[in-house]
């Protein structure tokens, strides 16, 4: 018999004249004894069951069920029956529910459809299609239109979307007419790209039915379709702008799914509509349009919605919390978590959501990792089990640190709770270990998983393009195809980044006519990864056409387009757009004051330099961190004023790092001051002794001033200490083949015609006035060899290649992983003029745009 270990009520023996269920248990009255008043212990049970139901005591209305029942005794009415169940679906007390229905087979009730319907919705609850459909085909006769839309929805529920479609069709096939609620069921099923036609078909249907204007729910399953189905946001919104009746729930729903499909703006501007139409926002309604000004990183408005949260008194609702909690990780000036963690500490209740959603903000800050490994081993002797996100985000947070160790230990502790082989938690396994460099790890960790989905491929695609493998990054995108799954966003983001670190412009094009064929043309993370590819690869006017295409526009593409006119040194429209920014209420952050403060560098804005940088903190709040200090120590450095640099260095409230003093080295060595490049180079040493950099660029500077003996004792230092120099190496796209070319290539089979050009190239040049600059020639040779070595320089090589392998209309895009050297600058400039050809030329610091004998930068640079 099933039990609970409940409350009885007050027992009451039962009078000789009730009979119990089982005659056996009959009692015969002594005719020596007065009987007591006569009580109907059925009627009895049956009403002390109704009145705890009516004062909404569902447990002890269950308990005095089970009592009577062990008793021998059952209600004799199937609605008593009906009336529990239907309390225990409402309170999603499902294992009463399923005592009451045990209960209910021992009574021998024969139940009516509305019972039954009730036991079906109650196994739908709890995830047992099968059970449901055992009661659905039990029904014979009895099932009514109720039934049918009862299982509908249960087998949507559960993952049986297509068995959902072919009820609908058999309920159909029946002689049933499907109302709201029926119609809501199947297109629920219909919620996914494989069956998304069907769900169509039937929209056409239930038109013809006149639901869709009159239902909120059929709105609501509509725009869930539309939605998840195929990503249409457009249909969505006109099925909610033809609903003639709203809740709160139709108004929570579009804003939720506007945000998930990459257009926040639009959900903030429909909760506003919302506000002034009357309603009132519930706690979802609030956590969906929190997670929007997240997504834009707009703090003001995340602060509005907090002052909101608190009045409303939702200040310590945990959704509303973990809202609140990545709202401010994301928005808050330098990524600070200061103020995440002081709504985490207020929150009364800390569950697995709230810490996770902490644990993932100290991640994203950018610089809190151990912060938040600490954290999840707190949250673990705290006694709260980690989820699988949780271990995504720690995971993510070892990735960063480039510690693999720690990152395996902590999946150790996901397989022990039995998530070793959940797809999230491997997806993130895979991207910790590319982050530490070990990829034949990270491919094992994928050809683990049983189920590949698209997260799981999309993390194979990001893991080869930041690891420079863009072959195996489009390789694996073509076994994305092949599988049928649907691409999404991140996977073309990937891909483009994957395009835009080897500047392959060419594959770049070809992925953006993808990506306007496939309808992601306006999403927010494939825009801002269309704006970094087309200014890393060279078309900055490409760039800006997108930028300016954009509907809704977040921190990141402004930044985005900033950065790129900087490193393009357009620095007068980098600095427009900073401006532009400002005046469309973006608040800037520190990545933006860094590109602000390059756009000024490289080309010489001295005095607005200066400006952007006291306005950062006393105007947005921002602490300037080491990157702002070494931009304005390359400012200085790069104009000439070193011992200006200097001094700055000397004046920071923090101690000058590598990347500072590499910074004003690299200023001396353009400056030739070897007393001072000589003291940063010490300075580098003591905090790095093992820097390569530092010995490269000090023998550089030696190396310009002819002090070739100091060059040697640098390049024996290296040796002896086995530091090797990073090989420099240019290269081209053409007709989407990567050529790489280093000094003095021969290996590559057009090498010969290369030759052939580069010599003709020379003779032209050089009756236009170019004299070849063999200071930049970093060896002890003669002049004549240093002449020959010049020309064999790989900028000069690509460059040429370029010239016999490009269309005469197209620029030639070059690019090379060090900084260019003078006389290939030089060189470079006069090809252009000799061949009328534009030349973009990025190196390591920025492009040169090459046309007609001048250069973009002014030479300075």
């Amino acid at each position: 018999m099933v039990t609970l270990s409940l409350p009885s009520p007050a027992i009451i023996s039962p009078p000789p004249s009730l009979k119990p269920s089982n005659p056996s248990q009959q009692k015969i009255p002594s005719s020596s004894t007065t009987s007591p008043p006569f009580i109907n212990l059925e009627t009895h049970h049956s009403r002390l069951i109704h009145n705890h139901l009516h004062e909404g005591r569902l447990l002890k209305a269950v308990a005095a069920l089970d009592f009577a029942a062990q008793q021998g005794y059952y209600p004799a009415e199937i609605e008593t029956y009906s009336l529990l169940l239907k309390a225990c679906i409402r309170t999603r007390e499902f294992h009463l529910g399923k005592l009451v229905h045990s209960r209910l087979t021992q009574s021998r009730l024969d139940p009516d459809s509305v019972t039954l319907n009730s036991l079906i919705s109650l196994y739908a609850k709890c995830g047992d299609s099968n059970r449901a459909d055992t009661i659905f085909k039990s029904m014979g006769k009895k099932r009514n239109l109720v039934s049918w839309s009862a299982m509908i929805s249960c087998l949507a529920n559960c993952g049986r979307e297509s068995d959902a479609v072919q009820m609908f069709v058999e309920t159909l096939e029946c002689g049933f007419r499907p109302n709201e609620y029926c119609f809501s069921a199947v297109i629920r099923a219909c919620s996914n790209a494989e069956n998304v036609s069907i769900g169509k078909i039937i929209f056409g249907f239930l038109i013809k039915c006149g639901y869709l204007e009159k239902e909120v729910c059929v709105g609501c399953a509509l725009i869930d379709m539309f939605v998840q189905g195929s990503g249409d946001l457009d249909s969505a919104y006109k099925v909610f702008d033809k609903m003639i009746e709203r809740n709160v729930v139709a108004w929570t729903l579009m804003i939720t799914r506007c945000t998930q499909l990459g257009y926040p703006g639009d959900a903030i501007g429909l909760f506003s509509e919302m506000i002034v139409s009357g309603f009132v926002p519930d706690r979802f309604t609030l956590s969906g349009v929190v997670s929007a000004c997240a997504e834009l990183e707009s703090l003001m408005m995340g602060q509005q919605l907090h002052s909101w949260v608190i009045r409303t008194g939702l200040a310590s609702d945990v959704c509303v919390g973990c809202s609140l909690v990545d709202m401010y990780a994301k928005c808050t000036a330098e990524g600070s978590v200061d103020d995440s963690r002081k709504v985490f500490d207020r929150m009364s209740e800390q569950n697995v959501m709230s810490w996770t959603a902490i644990i993932t903000g100290y991640v994203q800050s950018g610089d809190s990792d151990k912060e938040a490994i600490r954290l999840f081993c707190e949250m673990i002797e705290g006694h709260v089990a980690p989820n699988h996100f949780t271990f995504a985000s720690v995971l993510k947070a070892c990735g960063n640190l480039l510690n693999s160790y720690v990152g395996e230990q902590v999946y150790t502790h996901a397989v022990k709770r039995g998530l070793g082989l959940d797809n999230i938690v491997i997806n993130s396994l895979i991207s910790m270990y590319s982050r530490s460099g070990k990829m034949e790890e990270a491919r094992k960790a994928f050809e683990s998983l049983f189920e590949k989905n698209l997260v799981s491929y999309n993390t194979m695609v990001n893991a080869y393009a930041k690891n420079l493998n863009s072959e195996e990054a489009f390789e694996t995108l073509n076994e994305i195809e092949d599988t049928g799954i649907a691409v999404s966003a991140y996977t073309y983001a990937s891909l483009l980044s994957g395009t835009s670190s080897i500047g392959a412009i060419g594959k770049g094009e070809q992925i953006h006519g993808r990506i306007l064929k496939t309808g992601f043309a306006s999403n927010y993370c494939v825009c801002n990864a269309l704006i970094s590819m087309y200014s890393r690869c060279g078309n900055i006017e490409a760039a800006f056409q997108v930028f300016k295409e954009m509907r809704d526009r977040n921190l990141i593409s402004w930044t985005s387009m900033i950065t790129g006119f900087a490193k393009h040194g357009f620095a007068a429209r980098a600095l427009e757009i900073f401006h532009d920014m400002l005046r469309a209420g973006v608040r800037p952050n520190g990545i933006t004051y860094i590109a602000v403060l390059s756009a000024c560098s490289h080309v010489g804005l001295i005095s607005e330099g200066w400006k952007h940088f006291r306005s950062m903190s006393e105007e947005h709040g921002i602490v300037p961190r080491m990157e702002h200090y070494a931009c304005m120590v390359d400012l200085l450095g790069r104009s000439g004023s070193l011992v200006e640099a200097l001094d700055f260095i000397k004046s920071m409230p923090l101690v000058a790092d590598v990347l500072v003093w590499r910074t004003f080295l690299g200023a001396c060595r353009v400056h030739s001051d070897t007393e001072l490049g000589k003291h940063a180079a010490k300075m580098i040493l003591e905090q790095h002794p093992n820097d390569p950099a530092a010995y490269i660029l000090l023998s550089n500077l030696y190396a310009s001033t002819g002090q070739w003996k100091d060059v040697a004792d640098i390049r024996r230092s290296m040796k002896e200490r086995n530091l090797m120099k990073e090989a420099g190496c240019s290269w081209i796209e053409v007709e989407n083949v990567v050529h790489k070319f280093h000094v003095g290539e021969t290996s590559h089979p057009q090498a010969r015609e290369i030759y052939g050009e580069l010599d003709q190239l020379a003779l032209k040049i050089k009756e236009l006035g170019y004299v070849p600059d063999t200071s930049c020639v970093l060896h002890e040779l003669d002049e004549e060899q240093k002449v020959q070595y010049l020309f064999q320089h790989s900028e000069k090589i690509a460059v040429t290649f370029g010239l016999i392998s490009t269309s005469k209309s197209k620029p030639i895009r070059v690019f090379k992983n060090l900084r260019v050297c003078g006389d290939c600058h030089t060189a470079i400039k006069y090809i252009s003029a000799a061949t009328g050809r534009e030349i973009v030329l990025r190196d390591s610091n920025r492009f040169h745009h090459i046309k007609d004998g001048t250069c973009s930068c002014n030479d300075y640079w």
